[in-house]
């Protein structure tokens, strides 16, 4: 199976990388399939690629599922 997720875009590096970050952690990507990108955007990742540029509000409600997700596989209640 694979997962691709949102992350925002913090900063913009040379060479068509850039940091996002994803729930707080960041990561350098590679953004060289996304054209007019700047910070703030929301992109969906794949093993160190963005994917495409993704709704911020989409992205936030992709990111809250996920945490859910998480909760309820450690047998947590929310």
């Amino acid at each position: 199976m694979c997962l691709a997720i949102p992350a925002e875009v913090t900063k913009l590096l040379p060479d068509e990388m850039a940091i996002v970050s994803i729930d707080g952690v960041s990561k350098e990507i590679s953004v060289a399939l996304i054209e007019n990108l700047v910070v703030g955007d929301y992109v969906i990742i794949h093993v160190g690629y963005a994917l495409t540029k993704i709704d911020p509000e989409e992205a936030r409600r992709t990111l809250e599922l996920l945490r859910e997700l998480s909760v309820e596989g450690q047998g947590v209640a929310p």
